[in-house]
């Protein structure tokens, strides 16, 4: 394992700890409009260390483990961090875009970092096989990627779980730029499926609002 992912696993094991046992903590940590808005942006970041449960953090780093990897070996520790956190605070940005009007709304949770990690190791290899749950047939990357987008979206204007679907898209949205920017040769990989993604993203944004309950 990368060492630098294993930090990051332990980082979000031991702060997600505290938070299970230590309300207070959790609470001043945890992403919050109101408090975000009020001046408190440092919750945009630490909350991405926070999780609900043992379930929620075994998920998304699992997630992180797997996909993480790939990102590291073609980019480096440096740059495979500034996708990590870039994509973190491109979820939260999001989130607070899409719910600046509900100020008690809160979130916690890695999972906008690790979309945008998940993203970027598609737009890599976009002929990888993934499974997309509840369908147990493996898909290439790229149909993964295309599906997450649009259940994602799906799931934000339903609200669909308890599931920050909105950090998901943004998170996803800062792995897609970033991976560009740092590696325009990934469009070649797939030129279809970036021009795919990225028209769904340019419609997210610019019709986003129209996704609100």
């Amino acid at each position: 394992m990368s060492q630098i992912i294993l930090i990051l696993i332990v980082a979000n094991v031991l702060i997600s700890y505290k938070g299970f046992n230590d309300l207070v903590f959790f609470d001043k940590y945890k992403f919050q409009v109101q408090k975000i808005l009020s001046g408190d942006k440092l919750r945009m970041l630490t909350s991405g260390f926070l999780h609900v449960d043992w379930m929620h953090l075994g998920f998304n780093m699992y997630a992180l483990y797997l996909f993480g990897k790939v990102v590291v070996v073609n980019f480096g520790t440096p740059y495979f961090l500034l996708i990590y956190v870039g994509s973190l605070v491109a979820g939260s940005l999001y989130s607070l875009y899409q719910h600046k009007e509900e100020l008690y709304y809160s979130a916690v949770g890695a999972s906008g970092a690790v979309s945008g990690v998940i993203f970027s190791s598609i737009m890599l290899y976009p002929d990888m096989e993934l499974i997309m749950l509840p369908i147990p047939i493996p898909l290439p990357g790229y149909i993964f990627g295309i599906g997450y987008l649009l259940y994602s979206i799906y799931g934000m204007k339903n609200q669909v779980g308890n599931v920050g679907h909105s950090a998901h898209l943004g998170g996803a949205i800062g792995g897609y730029v970033l991976t560009i920017l740092l590696k325009p040769s990934v469009v070649g990989n797939n030129t279809l499926m970036i021009g795919i993604i990225g028209a769904i993203i340019v419609g997210l944004l610019l019709f986003g609002d129209k996704l609100k309950r």
